[in-house]
């Protein structure tokens, strides 16, 4: 019998390899010209038409691989001998494909031992094109099928294909950059290994100096980085779950304008809240002048170091925290708890004994994802660090100050991740082995349980007064773009706003004149983009590392938080090192930056899909199954209606940070393709602060519409259960 899925991946392959230019096209593929010269032309050439035509032999044993998959599938075979050939043959051509991408480049052999081994090599090799690319993921997908046909996954296919496109992206555009800018920790400045060289850079005093416990001077921006983060992770999950409390347990009115305040440091530029504290409580802040001028108190500059980049860290990381636990908060049973009352446990127990540790995966999670951000973070430390220096500082000067120095640059990143580990592991420790599950296919139509006064009064001391403060410094912000100078100045005017975004109206129809307008839409576009293509990765990543058992789920699951763990300026050199020469040139395209995007953000929807869904009864996937639903349904039909609110901090989160995102991209971006933060970064550098300031509202104001938009698009979970005014604290 024919074996319809890998004959028509097999045939894909092989009819890229004959109608599709093999190398990359720098007019794009959607030209046109390449159509003349798929066998004439080395540069349009397809993967035939380069092997017969331009001698480029290396290509033909993928091609022969490739063939003798479709050969498996045309043969009479059983499943069990079908799926070892297919298996056979796809792993040999894509071991064939990866080693002739890395082994010829621009000039023959990329390293001198083939050069011995093999001779010269008279030919050359650029970056793959359409026809490559298509061929790889053929290989991709008849290894997956393979996989099933032989049991693996279950002999799920679907199970087995989301494995390896997972799998397989992280390895491509997470690990393979970051491994590329590594491995410069055990090299010396001539590119050969030194791995001595690796504890001269990291034994230093600079790093590992515990003076300040001491009173005797500062401490080693190692130390700094791992109290700052611990500080952050606590503090923002602290925030996050009385937010959370508020809006779904408490009868506080104004709960929409709740949430908006609560995500409104998620959609602004990270510089943006520095600049806010620096002009509230810089040395010529407002508070200061106040007390200077009420008290006679002379301005200091308390808000640089440790407690300013704390301060700006919980305001831009608490709404990650809270996106990650409002759907978890919301998960806990309501019958789980009117048992415990019925048990006459009183509300205070019946929280602390029943509700608190149901929510410990999304509390876990959401100390982990604000731990890994404020190791990475760099914007904020920049701004407000002063003489607190801190890992992701130190990288940043170490690549664009005088000493370009990759190498230490490099064996600080690699700390960075050595932190990160080890609250990867904390947060499995403390998450432990048990069921955490509350919904259930089971009808539920309990009432949630009030919160305990005390629980009520804790979270409305902290989130109140938080909420305030966020209020008055984006009132602050707002303000100045609206007014000429901040500090000199204080006329209202318009000027910035016209200037930023101004549009004619002419005889040929509307003109965008404003100067912003260009890296406003290449902004729009890419992170309209990025967004949902991060979401349905990270969430199918969630999905396969809590639903699915196989071989690798705990690296797999380590490898979707590598990019977060590690400075965006160190994720932005990482790719241009590794997608600026062969196998992948996409630097200066737009590709590039969508790539990053995806890959920088995914980890936030991978953990907010495992909080969530570790909550959701593997019962309903049996009960799919037993329905003979199969993965696809079960997932799209049963799993994901129930991870909504997941879903919606996945697609905001992507959207925003693709937005807001400075680091990551600053060595991506080109004069075609200049987005909007890179745009704004320029502005204060050359001391526009009105004009940032103005495009930073309005950025605001367009994230917060999207965020309105993705909630309407998704809706709410509905879970079936009773709804009840809570008045006083009390049903």
């Amino acid at each position: 019998m024919i074996s319809r899925a890998p004959l028509a991946w097999s045939a894909a392959g092989l009819l890229a390899a004959i109608a599709l230019p093999w190398c990359a096209l720098q007019e794009g593929l959607d030209s046109g010209a390449w159509l003349g010269g798929l066998w004439s032309s080395e540069d349009y050439a397809s993967g035939l038409g380069q092997i017969v035509e331009h001698g480029k032999w290396w290509l033909a044993p993928t091609l022969l691989a490739l063939a003798a998959c479709l050969a498996a599938a045309l043969l009479p075979a059983t499943r069990q001998r079908r799926g070892t050939l297919l298996l056979i043959a796809s792993t040999a051509g894509l071991l064939l494909f990866v080693a002739q991408a890395l082994g010829i480049g621009l000039r023959g052999w990329t390293a001198a031992w083939l050069t011995t081994l093999f001779g010269e090599l008279d030919g050359r090799q650029v970056g793959l094109g359409a026809g490559g690319a298509v061929v790889l993921v053929a290989l991709l997908s008849l290894l997956s099928i393979g996989l099933a046909l032989r049991g693996g996954f279950g002999g799920d296919a679907f199970v087995a294909g989301a494995v390896t496109t997972v799998a397989s992206s992280i390895v491509l555009f997470t690990a393979w950059p970051i491994l590329r800018i590594l491995v410069q920790a055990f090299q010396d400045g001539d590119g050969l290994l030194a791995p001595a060289l690796l504890v001269e850079r990291l034994a230093t005093e600079k790093i590992w100096s515990l003076r300040c416990l001491s009173g005797g001077g500062r401490c080693g921006v190692a130390w700094n980085t791992l109290f700052l983060a611990l500080g952050c992770g606590a503090g923002t999950t602290a925030l996050g779950l009385a937010f959370a409390l508020i809006v779904t347990r408490t009868s506080f009115g104004f709960k929409k304008t709740l949430r908006v305040l609560t995500v409104l440091p998620i959609v602004t530029p990270p510089f943006v809240i520095g600049l806010a504290l620096i002009l509230v409580f810089g040395r010529s802040g407002l508070v200061n002048q106040f007390l200077e001028w009420s008290m006679g108190i002379q301005p200091t500059r308390w808000i640089y170091g440790f407690q300013g980049v704390f301060l700006a860290q919980l305001f831009a990381f608490t709404p990650v925290a809270f996106l990650v636990l409002i759907g978890v908060v919301e998960g806990v049973s309501p019958t789980l708890e009117e048992a415990s009352q019925t048990l006459r446990a009183d509300r205070w127990a019946t929280f602390t004994t029943v509700s608190l540790p149901l929510m410990r995966p999304g509390l876990a999670n959401a100390f982990l994802v604000g731990f890994i951000e404020s190791i990475a973070d760099f914007g904020n430390p920049i701004v407000l660090g002063g003489d607190y220096g801190v890992l992701s500082t130190e990288i940043y000067f170490a690549v664009v100050g005088a000493q370009l120095d990759y190498g230490r640059a490099a064996s600080l990143a690699l700390l960075l991740l050595v932190f990160a580990l080890g609250a990867f592991f904390l947060q499995r420790r403390v998450v432990g082995t048990g069921s955490y599950a509350t919904i259930s296919g089971k009808g539920d139509s309990g009432l949630p349980t009030p919160l305990p006064d005390r629980a009520r009064r804790a979270a409305a001391c902290v989130a109140l007064p938080w909420a305030a403060f966020t209020l008055m410094l984006y009132g602050f912000a707002f303000v100045g773009g609206l007014v000429k100078v901040w500090g000199r100045d204080y006329t209202p005017t318009l000027d910035h706003y016209a200037k930023a975004f101004a549009v004619e109206h002419t005889a040929d129809g509307l003109i965008w004149t404003g100067a912003a307008w260009n890296s406003f839409w290449t902004t729009l576009k890419l992170a309209a983009i990025a967004a949902p293509l991060t979401a349905a990765l990270g969430l199918i990543a969630a999905w396969l590392l809590v639903r699915q058992r196989f071989a690798g789920r705990a690296t797999l699951e380590f490898a979707t938080m590598l990019s977060f763990a590690v400075p965006g300026t160190v994720i932005g050199v990482a790719y241009v090192f590794a997608f600026n020469v062969p196998p992948i040139e996409i630097t200066g395209t737009a590709m590039i930056i969508v790539l990053c995007f995806i890959f920088r953000n995914m980890p936030v929807g991978v953990r907010a899909g495992m909080a969530a869904m570790s909550q959701i009864d593997r019962s309903l996937d049996e009960a799919s199954l037993t329905l003979r639903g199969r993965a696809p349904q079960t997932l799209f039909y049963v799993v994901l209606p129930l991870l909504r609110p997941a879903i919606v901090g996945a697609l905001v989160y992507g959207f925003v940070r693709a937005v807001t995102t400075v680091s990551a991209v600053v060595f991506l971006v080109t004069a075609e393709y200049e987005l909007a933060t890179t745009y704004i970064i320029l502005r204060v550098i050359n001391g526009d602060y009105g004009l940032a300031i103005a495009y930073s509202c309005a950025l605001i104001v367009l994230m917060l519409a999207v965020i309105l938009l993705i909630q309407f698009a998704v809706g709410d979970r509905r879970l079936g259960r009773r709804a009840v005014a809570l008045k006083g604290g009390r049903a």
